[in-house]
């Protein structure tokens, strides 16, 4: 396999797909970093497959917890690290760290969306650690896809709690400096997602050439250490991704004066 290929590959017709989405998906256009790029539906895929994983989970976790349970059988964790255990530790710790930033009011009623974001980046990073898959979220398109509905819903937020005076901080809290806040305002926030993308991007990306690097080399043990680091790096590039997260929606969401 070369750094491009996977699993999915050797599926009969895989690239008989890939092949007809570049037709229609694909870029012609080439503009200064813009050249020839490799086209490929892989980091689509992976995220599909794992947006399919997680709703199973999601099921297998409803039905652990599920009516028809006795009490002890919701309330006590289960003794080996299963999907219930996994869900809950991943949850719980999603929550007390929303809380510490945002407060628990505001932790709980934004978890849905910062715990699916939470989910869905992290197990996309992981999936790049095991043989023969790629992470999803080593590509500019996966993050920039997640950072924009961040990005969206921020500002979504914003104007749900405060109505159209929300806009009213891009003019900064003298109106006589209006002209001069609100192109910088506006750039700051532009800046957001594009920072986002580009911090999970690169981060993601070279853990797994690094990883793939030292396969090729000695696939043997010696891949181990840094696998080890690699599961280090998806943690802190999802706790990161989630703190800008919950820090942004606060701001927009937080009733100060303007």
């Amino acid at each position: 396999m070369n750094s491009h290929s996977t699993w999915f590959h050797l599926i009969p017709g895989y690239q008989n797909f890939e092949q007809w989405a570049h037709h229609y998906l694909g870029r012609a256009w080439k503009w200064q970093m813009f050249g020839d790029t490799y086209f490929t539906m892989t980091h689509v895929v992976i995220s599909a497959l794992i947006a399919v994983l997680l709703i199973l989970g999601a099921f297998r976790y409803a039905g652990k917890i599920g009516a028809g349970r006795r009490p002890e059988e919701r309330l006590v964790p289960e003794a080996h690290l299963g999907v219930r255990n996994l869900f809950e530790l991943i949850v719980e710790a999603t929550l007390g760290i929303a809380e510490g930033v945002m407060g628990r009011k505001k932790a709980e009623k934004y978890l849905p969306l910062i715990g699916t974001l939470v989910f869905f980046i992290f197990f996309n990073n992981i999936i790049g650690l095991i043989p023969g898959f790629l992470p999803a979220t080593d590509t500019l398109k996966t993050n920039l896809a997640l950072s924009v509905l961040v990005f969206l819903m921020t500002h979504v937020f914003g104007v749900a709690e405060h109505g159209l005076k929300y806009f009213k901080h891009f003019a900064g809290p003298i109106p006589v400096l209006a002209p001069l806040m609100v192109p910088i305002e506006l750039i700051s926030h532009l800046a957001r997602p594009v920072s986002l993308a580009l911090r999970l991007m690169g981060n993601i990306a070279a853990d797994h050439k690094v990883v793939s690097a030292f396969f090729v080399l000695v696939p043997l043990l010696v891949p181990l250490p840094f696998m080890i680091l690699g599961i280090l790096v998806c943690i802190v590039q999802t706790l990161v991704f989630s703190l800008l997260t919950m820090v942004y929606i606060d701001m927009a969401v937080a009733h100060e004066e303007h």
